[in-house]
């Protein structure tokens, strides 16, 4: 895997752990926007399709769609850059299986003073913290996004 001291990755392979998808979703966004690519493909599942969704009403990607192959399936992320910067400036998981982190409606948090949002899943479904603090609803504060 060495070619003259440097390690070649293949990014086509799956590497990752897979033991919480999530995490795993917001760090290969967070490198596809390191090396500016327009387009990257992740797994997808349910909770990754509303994220998804969250950052495409928000205006963070530009769109999204979901290929079917005869596995979990894929979900292609069109990313957003304005004048060369992504729109995502960071992307970030706060609850993680080893340790859940769980709001009530009055203690829904405030990303950079309103700057950011907060992907927050509620019993109503995965919404963001603006909505989330309307609506009265708590839950499980999934990540940021500034």
């Amino acid at each position: 895997m060495t070619v003259h001291g440097k390690r070649n990755v293949n990014f086509t392979e799956n590497v990752m752990s897979r033991s919480d998808l999530i995490a795993d979703v917001f760090t290969i966004i967070r490198n596809a926007i390191m090396i500016k690519r327009d387009i990257v493909d992740v797994p997808a599942s349910n909770t990754i399709k509303a994220i998804l969704d969250i950052l495409k009403k928000e205006g963070y990607i530009e769109n999204f769609k979901l290929i079917e192959d005869k596995k979990q399936g894929l979900a292609r992320i069109y990313l957003k850059y304005v004048a060369t910067k992504p729109a995502i400036r960071n992307i970030k998981r706060v609850s993680r299986p080893g340790l859940r982190l769980y709001v009530k409606h009055k203690k829904v948090p405030i990303v950079l003073r309103g700057k950011g949002i907060a992907i927050i899943s509620t019993p109503k479904g995965v919404v963001t913290d603006t909505v989330a603090r309307k609506e009265g609803l708590g839950g499980e504060v999934i990540g940021y996004v500034w």
